[in-house]
């Protein structure tokens, strides 16, 4: 039988070292064994660098004042987390392998002073064969971590990326910099005798004769054992099937006709999961392994919005046959730390923006693959999820690199996130990425399209490994990547980006979207400050005013979303109190995303979703574009789309 051990439950250490100084035995200059910078400290797994030091006050709390500008020293170290294993997981003749499903970013594995192996990469799984170097007793695991990429910011060149770590957290528009080290998500043992699930897959649909099923993996056994697969559902068994193994590895297994209920997006109706489970089984009818997955039933297609031009791409979303308007926001990293993250993290955000009356979420590719509770609860509340390829914009240029090496890389990252996240009912599509752009005939910068090698291996990987979800080369799609005023009634705005700011005192804003025509809007926004106790909370030895950007406080994390020129317009001078300016600036925000949004809504099926930038602040941000606060209170202008998105509220009518 496979057993699976947890790290989380061990005792762990965090030591810090001058490069390199840790693999010498001896230093060749004094002849001592050498010591670490800095000495060991508790740790957690999962759990962050950063998140450990600060817990031992080795760092201080990045997010107040400027103190992020204190912790960047953590890049200049290897780190070594360590742990002694427990004797009695060790089993002679067995294999123990080491799975690390998040490492961030690269290193090497050591047990017993041996090296296992080496890693590179946050966005895939790493597995290390531990057996070759087993005690019976004693065992001592070490995880080195060593020097990050040193930029992979908002600004520079999308075409030289080459290191596919998170970029986010290298600052954004919404974060200073923090870059994230350290085990990221979950890590395992597993002791096995060679009879295991290896992959399980599940792709599930919806007809009117009954659900269907498909499942396929690789299943290691032999004669003597086979494969049993179940679905489950809250009244009981659905259905089961034997197979041998090399039946189920060779053709996997189809069902259809299944007695299910649809699973529908939030606000259209309930969340119905399925348990599949895929058991290897012997000839005594002892179970070896298991493999789980949960699962949804429900069709999602894509139709032409009503009036969209011939040729524009399908942006009507159909559920179950009933087209559904899709209306939210893009989540961000709920933390620049996010190994740190915990469950009720996630149960929280996504409850509150299921209250809100969110059925979509976007995972911007400046992040990276969302942790399974995400997709978990999405499921569990109803909300489709958007996830991007871990592709984005760089603002020099936006161009993906085009080589054979990087084109490779990036379709095992996607190949490997279908794996894992393939089943969940709430995911909705797949993206090659956050605001990639190409140059036309004429020289104009648009999104990019499936002629760019990388793209186009992108998505062959979707048709192959998950064919019955769309794929978009990035977002935003179609011939432009603005909606300008100026050519509206054009038909050249299909799916396009911004504006993230309004104009003036928000006049030109809403004649802009009462005459809007784009079938689909993934990003728009408009800036407004968190809470006043917020401000004061993080500002540390910061001023709160004034508001301007020679303020350190208010450029901490960039002056983009300062607006205390336009305040000064309407009211004829500088605002005179921080609570002045904050209830200025939330209403002004209220009003521009609530008037937006409703525009679009107004016009479904004509138009077919919004999607606002951002949901969410991770960084104590003094003005953001986020509705949701640093701490998850929703800002005015939350409660103001929650009337919109529940529909308690009259639309304004339409111009175009």
């Amino acid at each position: 039988m496979k057993i699976r051990h947890n790290l989380a439950h061990l005792k762990w250490t965090l030591s810090g070292w001058t490069p390199d100084l840790w693999r010498l035995l001896k230093t060749m200059e004094v002849g001592v064994t050498p010591d670490a910078d800095l000495a060991p400290i508790p740790a957690k797994v999962p759990g962050s660098v950063q998140g450990a030091l600060r817990d031992a006050g080795l760092l201080p709390d990045w997010n107040e004042g400027l103190n992020s500008r204190l912790c960047e020293w953590v890049e200049h170290r290897h780190w070594i987390y360590e742990t002694a294993l427990p004797d009695k997981w060790i089993q002679p003749g067995r294999t123990h392998r080491l799975s690390c499903q998040g490492l961030d970013y690269s290193g090497s594995v050591w047990l017993n002073g041996n090296e296992v192996g080496q890693f590179c990469g946050t966005h895939v799984p790493h597995v290390f064969d531990l057996t070759p170097h087993l005690l019976a007793e004693g065992n001592t695991l070490r995880i080195v971590f060593d020097l990050p990429p040193r930029w992979l910011g908002q600004f520079g060149y999308t075409s030289r990326v080459r290191e596919w770590k998170p970029r986010f957290n290298y600052t954004w528009d919404w974060i200073p910099r923090l870059v994230q080290l350290g085990i990221w998500d979950t890590a395992l043992i597993a002791v096995t005798d060679g009879r295991q699930v290896d992959r399980f897959g599940v792709t599930t649909d919806i007809d009117e004769n009954g659900g269907r099923l498909w499942a396929n993996g690789s299943v290691s056994g032999g004669d003597s054992e086979f494969v049993r697969v179940a679905l489950i559902g809250r009244h009981g068994e659905v259905r089961e099937q034997e197979l041998s193994v090399q039946e189920f590895n060779e053709q996997g297994l189809f069902w259809e006709g299944l007695p299910v209920e649809r699973w529908w997006p939030n606000l259209e109706g309930e969340q119905p999961l399925y348990e599949v489970l895929c058991t290897v089984v012997d000839t005594r009818r002892i179970e070896h392994d298991t493999a789980a997955r949960t699962v949804g039933f429900r069709r999602i297609e894509w139709q032409p919005c009503e009036a969209a031009p011939a040729g524009a791409d399908p942006w009507l979303c159909v559920v179950n046959g009933r087209p559904v308007f899709l209306q939210g926001v893009n989540f961000p990293p709920l933390l620049p730390n996010y190994a740190d993250l915990t469950p009720a993290d996630y149960v929280r955000q996504l409850t509150t923006y299921r209250d809100l009356g969110v059925n979509t979420l976007r995972v911007n590719g400046c992040g990276y693959l969302e942790k399974e509770w995400f997709y978990e609860q999405c499921d569990e509340l109803g909300i489709l999820v958007w996830q991007d390829a871990p592709l984005s914009s760089s603002g020099v240029d936006n161009f993906p690199p085009d080589d054979d090496k990087s084109t490779q890389e990036m379709a095992k990252i996607l190949e490997s996130y279908i794996a894992r996240r393939q089943h969940h009912p709430c995911l909705l599509l797949w993206c090659g990425g956050n605001e990639l752009m190409r140059l036309d005939e004429d020289g104009r910068s648009v999104p990019v399209d499936l002629s760019h090698p990388l793209i186009a291996r992108l998505a062959q990987v979707v048709r192959e490994r998950d064919p019955l979800r769309r794929f978009l080369p990035s977002t935003a799609t179609g011939p432009r990547f603005n909606a300008d005023a100026a050519d509206f009634g054009k038909g050249l705005h299909w799916n396009v980006h911004g504006p993230w700011k309004p104009w003036d005192d928000l006049t030109q804003w809403e004649d802009y979207f009462s005459r809007d025509d784009a079938l689909f809007r993934a990003e728009t926004g408009a800036p407004g400050t968190c809470s006043a106790e917020i401000i004061r909370q993080y500002a540390g030895d910061l001023d709160v005013l004034p508001v301007s950007a020679h303020n350190p406080l208010w450029r901490r994390n960039s002056t983009w979303w300062i607006e205390s020129d336009q305040f000064a317009v309407e009211r004829g001078r500088p605002p005179e109190t921080l609570e002045e300016y904050v209830d200025w600036s939330q209403e002004r925000q209220a009003r521009a995303l609530s008037f937006a949004v409703a525009a679009c809504k107004s016009r479904f099926p004509r138009c077919g979703g919004v999607l606002l930038w951002c949901g969410h602040d991770c960084y104590p941000c003094a003005a953001n574009t986020s509705i949701l606060d640093f701490h998850g209170d929703p800002k005015p202008a939350a409660l103001a789309l929650k009337r919109v998105w529940r529909g308690e509220t009259d639309p304004p009518e339409p111009q175009c």
